[in-house]
């Protein structure tokens, strides 16, 4: 059918860590005008199904509850929990319904939530969160056109797609989490908190991107020891007290925020070899403080590449052009350009029409 299911985390781009750091917070309106855009695109390219999950601020529902599009909409409503269990359980549903392709829109966080539910999911992550390492900036209309021409079978995945790095970790006990750009263990930190990583807490970090272009931790071995989304290997950092040698390093740890870390080493880490970790301690992933390690406790991080399939917007409209798919289809008249004086065609014909969004 083309199936494309959308994930818009409400509190992406909204949380405290506007508060210690200078990012600029995200609004429900741009993420519903996003949302509107990412579906015109989709269904200009063939998509005919939207799978939208209920959220209280009604963010996907809401953009696309005055839209006459010309394609069947979904709703996915499940208990509400406020929680990252709402987005899991969407997803859960979403795979269960047979959808093709999801758009994330969120930071890595976010990204990581849909993984943990859907490993090798079918994703388009758009960035509207703190940390943007994992997801792309892209106008969302060309998003959404690059998802409906994969979801709509009209170009393979094969084709469109990169297979993801990401990050296992694996406990003593047997349980296992994972992470899609960095994994980070700290001494002296604690859960839940959401303020800016302090270096002197910092002991050690493993990643699967090491971007010097981006913030958070990933220029932290991205500005020694650089790997990007499409190398075969991971980069390990190791930290060190201001007395214990090391070199200072000055990094963008958040928007607009920087620290200076003492780096004892950062070192390309190969695929599939496991970094141990020893408690007491805790582990932080894609920015989020979760797990803690109790003392003589143990766990064994290892970089993979068996994540998701990212839908590579550039490489899928390429071949559109290339293949000539968007020439030769039946007039789009959008509705605006009927009221003052008709479309290409003068067509009274409203199939794939927009009207936007009250909000």
């Amino acid at each position: 059918m083309g199936s494309l299911g959308i994930i818009a985390n409400p509190m992406s781009g909204r949380d405290s860590r506007r508060l210690t750091a200078r990012a600029e917070s995200v609004s429900h309106e741009s993420k519903r005008n996003q949302i509107s855009r990412i579906v015109v695109g989709a269904v200009a390219t063939g998509c005919t199904r939207i799978l939208a999950p209920y959220d209280t601020r009604r963010l996907v529902l809401g953009a696309l509850e005055n839209m006459n599009i010309g394609a069947e909409v979904e709703e996915i409503k499940c208990p509400i929990t406020h929680s990252a269990e709402d987005t899991r359980q969407a997803v859960r549903e979403m795979k269960k319904r047979g959808c093709d392709v999801i758009i994330v829109m969120g930071g890595d966080g976010t990204s990581r939530i849909v993984t943990q539910v859907w490993q090798d999911v079918v994703m388009m992550p758009l960035s509207t969160g703190t940390n943007n390492v994992f997801p792309q900036w892209i106008e969302p209309t060309i998003a959404g056109m690059a998802a409906g021409l994969v979801a709509s079978g009209k170009l393979p995945k094969e084709e469109t797609t990169d297979r993801a790095k990401l990050i296992s970790v694996a406990l003593e006990n047997g349980e296992k989490d994972i992470a899609l750009v960095d994994a980070l263990f700290l001494q002296g930190d604690r859960i839940g908190n959401l303020g800016p990583f302090e270096p002197e807490f910092m002991k050690t970090l493993v990643l699967t991107r090491a971007e010097p272009n981006a913030v958070g931790m990933s220029p932290l071995g991205g500005l020694l020891c650089p790997a990007s989304a499409s190398d075969d290997f991971g980069v390990r950092v190791d930290f060190c007290g201001h007395n214990e040698g090391g070199r200072l390093l000055r990094a963008p740890v958040s928007p607009g925020l920087f620290r200076s870390a003492h780096i004892l080493s950062a070192e390309r880490l190969p695929l599939d070899e496991g970094t141990a970790i020893h408690g007491p301690g805790i582990i932080a992933y894609d920015g989020d403080r979760e797990r803690k390690l109790a003392a003589g406790e143990s766990a064994t991080i290892t970089v993979e590449r068996n994540g998701p399939w990212v839908i590579n917007p550039q490489r899928t409209l390429q071949l559109a052009a290339e293949r000539q798919l968007m020439a030769d289809l039946p007039p789009w008249v959008d509705p605006f350009d009927g009221a003052i004086g008709g479309g290409c065609c003068g067509c009274a014909n409203n199939l794939g029409h927009l009207i936007a969004p009250d909000d």
